[in-house]
Parts: structure tokens; C-alpha cells; sequence
């Protein structure tokens, strides 16, 4: 199904991950999508795709800002 991740492309996500007995956080912005998988830019010009039967969850990314 395309279009489920429509409202997330371009913001700053993070997206939970699960492969057998292995959970990553992800960080990155959504830069596409297909019926399978999901493209997450993790660097300025590194793209991952993710298969979407692995992604457990999305939610937003919110920047921390630390100030001496």
C-alpha cells in the first residue's frame, strides 16, 4: 500500500525497526515510498530502504538543542 507514509515525507522521524530478535531506532527523513518499502535519508546523502513489514513505528524526530 502506497501513501501510508505520505504525511511523514521530509520531517525528521525516527522509525522503529524490527528484524527476528534484533530493534533499531532509525533517524533520518522520509524521502519516498513504494508498495514494499520506505526510503529514509539518514546522511546528506545516504539512503536507506526499508522494507515496510519491518517498520514497527514512526514518530517524530525533535531536534535537542543543548545550551552551555
Amino acid at each position: 500500500m502506497e501513501g501510508g507514509y505520505a504525511v511523514w515525507m521530509g520531517q525528521p522521524v525516527i522509525l522503529r525497526v524490527v528484524t527476528g530478535s534484533l530493534r533499531v531506532p532509525l533517524r533520518g527523513r522520509l524521502v519516498s515510498e513504494t508498495s514494499e518499502s520506505v526510503r529514509l535519508r539518514i546522511a546528506d546523502s545516504w539512503d536507506v530502504d526499508i522494507f515496510k513489514n519491518m517498520v514497527v513505528g514512526v514518530e517524530h524526530d525533535v531536534p535537542v538543542y543543548v545550551l552551555n
